[in-house]
C-alpha cells in the first residue's frame, strides 16, 4: 500500500477519497486553487498544497505542476478522483514516468477508451453490441445530413473524445443539423481540445444501464453489479440507483458478461464503468431478452459509485488502492462485504455477480443486497421560461448548512457553512444517497433526506429532485433516457417540476413574516408607538410586506397580531396561512433565505426605485455570471422572438440569451470572451411595430 497519496481533485470526491485513506492509515495530500483556500477537501487531508492561479487552465488540470507537487511532497501514488484529469492518458503517463503510482487504468487503456470511435471498434471486435453510426475525421454537416437521410431522425452527435455529456447534441430536425454540429464541435474543442464528432442513430425509448467493473493485473475481472442512470437532463445524470430493478436475470448476466469482455479486450486495469443503452421499445432477442448497445466506457471512478458501495458492501476506493498496489481481486479482511459473509464464487479468469465465472481466478464480488438511490445536488437556479423550466448556474455564499441524517442516509459533500460557490468549477456540491431494504424504502428515505437538507445562500436543485422522485413514472420505475426532458417541455408537468405548489410557497412566506415580526419585536422599544404591528386605536393594524423572488415575481404579505397570535395573509387569500415553526432563516444583503418543510426559498423587499442598467427598453441582460462564447447578431439585424443572440458559458454549461420579441438589434454591448456579471446588459432589441 502507498504511504502518501496526492488527491489531484477537489470538492466532495476529494473529501470522500481522503476518508478512505485516513481509515487505512495512509497520509493524504490535497491541492487547492486560490478560490479553495481552506476548503473542506483541503482540511480533510493531512496536508494541503496551494496551487497558483492559472489564466490558461484550471489549476487542477495543470499536469506538470501536479506532478511536481507529488514529487516534492514525497507522494508515492496519486488518485485523480473523477473529471477531466482522470480521463487524460498524458496525465497518467506523466505521473508514472515520475515514479508516482497512478490509481486508475493504464495510459494506453485511457487513450483507447477516451476515443469513442476506437472504443466502439474494440467493443464490436469483442462481440459487444454497438449502436449503428457514422464515424471518422470527415464527419461534417454534409455527412450528418446524408446519414440522417439514410437512417432517419432523431440522431445523437457525440464528441469522439471525453464524456460527461460534453459535445453531445440530440437532433430531431434536419434543419437543425448545421447548428447542432457547430455547437457540438465548439463544446468538444473547449472541453477536450478536439472537435471530432461521431453520429449515431438514437435508440429510444431506452434505459441507461451501466456496469461497474474491476480488473487486476493477474487476469481477474469482476462485474460489480449495475446502476440505473436513465433520469438525465442534457445528457447529465440527476438520479442514479442500484441495482437496476427492471432487468431479468438473463439480461443482467448478459450485460455483466459484455462489460467484462470489453474491459479485458481493452487491456483495462483498476475500476471502470461500461455504459449501455437497453432498448425498451418492446423488441426482444430470440431468447426473450431485450437488446442492449454499448455506449462508452468511463476509465475512472464514477460520481454515482456510492450506490454500488452501499448495495455490495464494498469500499471501491479501497479496492482501487489494492489493485494499484498489485494485489489480486479478492475480499480483504477490512471490507464490510467480508464481514457480511458474502459467498465466494467458483474460480474464474472473469467473474460477475451473476455467479457464472469461468477459468481460474478470484472469487466473485458480493451480491447486491437492498437498494440505493443517489441524488446529485447542484448549484442551480430553476426559472420558468417560455419553453419550460430553465436551469441556470447559481452562485453565492453558503450562509447555513445542515446535512440530513437518519437510517440508511449517506452524504458525500464538498461544502460547509462559509463556502463561496462561484462559476469557476462544476456546479455539483454534494450527493445525498439513501439505502433501504428495497426500492420503496430507499425512495422514502431519500425524500426525507432531501427534505432535511438545509443549504441557504445558494439555490440548488434539491426541491426539484424531490418533486421528480414523487412522479408516478419514477415511483413505478418507468424511467427512460428521454423521460425527464419530455416532462420538462410538457407545460403542466414542467411547471410542477420547476416550482413547489403555491400552498408550500405561502407557508414559507408565513414563516418569513413570522420571523421578521419576532426579530422586530425583540428590538422594539417601550411604548405603543414602538410596537411592530402597525398599532391603531382599538386594534392592531396590518403590516404589509412587499416582496420579490429571484425571478422578480412580486407577492404581498399582510401581517397582524390577532387574539390567537400572529395572522399572516398572502396575496389575495381570504384566510390566514400558518407558518412552519421549525423554519430556518439567513440573510445576505437584501435577500432573506428560508428553509422549511416545503423547501428552500429566498425573497427581498421590492426596491423603491425600479430600473438599473438592464432596464432599457428591449434590453437583454445576463441571467447569470459567465463568459460570452458567441455573438450571433449585429446592430441593425432584424431578429425574431426566441432567436439566439448571445451564447454564454457558466459552470461548464452553455446558455442561449434570446430575443424577447420580433424586432431590430439596436445595441450590442459584449464581444466573444467578455466576462459578464448577472444582470449586465448584453444587447437591446427594439420591438417591431
Amino acid at each position: 500500500m502507498p504511504d502518501r497519496v496526492l488527491i489531484a481533485n477537489r470538492g466532495e470526491i476529494a473529501v470522500r477519497i481522503a476518508r478512505t485513506l485516513t481509515a487505512r492509515g495512509i497520509e493524504s495530500v490535497a491541492v487547492c486553487s486560490p478560490e479553495d483556500a481552506g476548503a473542506p477537501h483541503a482540511r480533510a487531508c493531512d496536508r494541503a498544497v496551494a496551487l497558483p492561479a492559472n489564466a490558461e487552465r484550471s489549476p487542477y488540470l495543470d499536469v506538470e505542476r501536479l506532478v511536481g507537487v507529488a514529487v516534492d511532497h514525497g507522494c508515492d501514488a496519486v488518485h485523480p478522483g473523477y473529471g477531466f484529469l482522470a480521463e487524460r492518458a498524458d496525465a497518467a503517463q506523466a505521473f508514472t514516468d515520475a515514479g508516482v503510482t497512478w490509481i486508475g487504468p493504464p495510459p494506453a487503456a485511457i487513450d483507447l477508451l477516451g476515443d469513442k470511435i476506437r472504443s466502439k471498434e474494440t467493443a464490436d471486435a469483442a462481440g459487444v453490441p454497438v449502436v449503428p453510426g457514422l464515424e471518422g475525421s470527415d464527419v461534417d454537416e454534409a455527412a450528418v445530413v446524408a446519414f440522417a437521410d439514410e437512417v432517419g431522425l432523431p440522431l445523437l452527435l457525440k464528441a469522439t473524445a471525453g464524456g460527461g455529456g460534453k459535445g453531445m447534441r440530440r437532433v430531431d430536425d434536419r434543419a437543425a443539423i448545421p447548428g447542432a454540429v457547430d455547437a457540438a464541435r465548439r463544446e468538444a474543442q473547449a472541453a477536450f481540445g478536439r472537435g471530432e464528432l461521431l453520429v449515431e442513430r438514437l435508440v429510444q425509448p431506452a434505459r441507461h444501464v451501466e456496469v461497474q467493473v474491476a480488473v487486476d493485473e493477474h487476469g481477474g475481472a469482476w462485474a460489480i453489479g449495475e446502476r440505473e442512470c436513465s433520469l438525465q437532463r442534457r445528457h447529465q445524470k440527476v438520479l442514479e440507483e442500484a441495482p437496476t430493478a427492471c432487468l431479468t436475470d438473463a439480461e443482467r448476466t448478459a450485460l455483466h458478461d459484455a462489460a467484462v469482455q470489453l474491459a479485458v479486450a481493452a487491456g483495462y486495469r483498476n475500476l471502470g464503468t461500461v455504459e449501455f443503452l437497453l432498448d425498451v421499445s418492446g423488441t426482444t432477442n430470440d431468447d426473450g431478452t431485450r437488446p442492449f448497445f454499448f455506449l462508452e466506457m468511463n476509465a475512472r471512478l464514477q460520481v454515482e459509485h456510492p450506490v454500488t458501495e452501499l448495495v455490495h458492501g464494498l469500499d471501491l476506493v479501497a479496492l482501487q488502492l489494492r489493485i494499484a498496489d498489485g494485489e489480486p481481486l479478492g475480499l480483504g479482511e477490512d471490507d464490510p462485504a467480508a464481514r457480511r459473509g458474502a459467498a465466494a464464487g467458483a474460480p474464474g479468469t472473469t467473474s460477475a455477480t451473476s455467479g457464472a465465472p469461468t477459468g481460474a481466478g478470484p472469487a466473485g464480488p458480493p451480491a447486491a443486497v437492498g437498494h440505493a438511490i443517489e441524488a446529485r445536488i447542484t448549484a442551480e437556479r430553476i426559472a420558468q421560461g417560455p419553453d419550460g423550466p430553465r436551469f441556470l448556474p447559481a452562485v453565492g455564499p453558503v450562509l447555513d448548512y445542515v446535512e440530513p441524517t437518519g437510517p440508511g442516509v449517506r452524504v458525500d459533500s464538498g461544502v460547509e457553512r462559509g463556502t463561496v460557490v462561484t462559476t469557476s468549477f462544476d456546479p455539483m456540491l454534494m450527493k445525498v444517497i439513501a439505502f433501504g431494504r428495497d426500492r420503496e424504502q430507499a425512495l422514502a428515505r431519500l425524500d426525507r433526506a432531501l427534505a432535511g437538507l438545509v443549504l441557504l445562500g445558494v439555490e440548488t436543485n434539491a426541491g426539484f429532485l424531490r418533486r421528480l422522485l414523487a412522479r408516478d413514472e419514477v415511483v413505478a420505475d418507468a424511467s427512460t433516457t428521454t423521460l425527464l426532458e419530455e416532462l420538462l417541455v410538457e407545460p403542466e408537468a414542467g411547471a410542477a417540476l420547476a416550482a413547489p405548489p403555491v400552498a408550500a410557497r405561502d407557508r414559507a412566506l408565513a414563516a418569513l413574516a413570522a420571523d421578521r415580526h419576532r426579530r422586530a419585536a425583540e428590538h422594539a422599544g417601550p411604548g405603543a408607538f414602538a410596537t411592530p404591528d402597525a398599532w391603531r386605536i382599538g386594534a392592531a393594524g396590518r403590516v404589509r410586506l412587499e416582496l420579490q423572488d429571484p425571478d422578480d415575481e412580486r407577492v404581498d404579505v399582510l401581517v397582524r397580531v390577532g387574539p390567537d397570535g400572529l395572522e399572516v395573509t398572502v396575496g389575495d387569500a381570504e384566510a390566514a396561512t400558518s407558518a412552519d415553526p421549525g423554519a430556518r432563516t439567513a440573510t445576505d444583503g437584501p435577500w432573506t433565505w428560508l428553509h422549511d418543510e416545503g423547501g428552500t426559498w429566498s425573497w427581498r423587499d421590492v426596491p423603491e426605485v425600479a430600473g438599473g442598467p438592464g432596464a432599457v427598453a428591449g434590453g437583454l441582460v445576463a441571467p447569470l455570471p459567465g463568459v460570452v462564447l458567441a455573438v450571433r447578431a449585429a446592430v441593425g439585424d432584424a431578429v425574431t422572438e426566441g432567436q439566439s443572440l448571445v451564447v454564454m458559458e457558466s459552470m461548464k454549461m452553455e446558455l442561449d440569451v434570446a430575443a424577447p420579441h420580433d424586432g431590430t438589434v439596436t445595441a450590442l454591448d459584449v464581444a466573444v470572451g467578455d466576462h459578464v456579471a448577472r444582470g449586465q446588459t448584453l444587447a437591446a432589441v427594439e420591438e417591431q411595430a
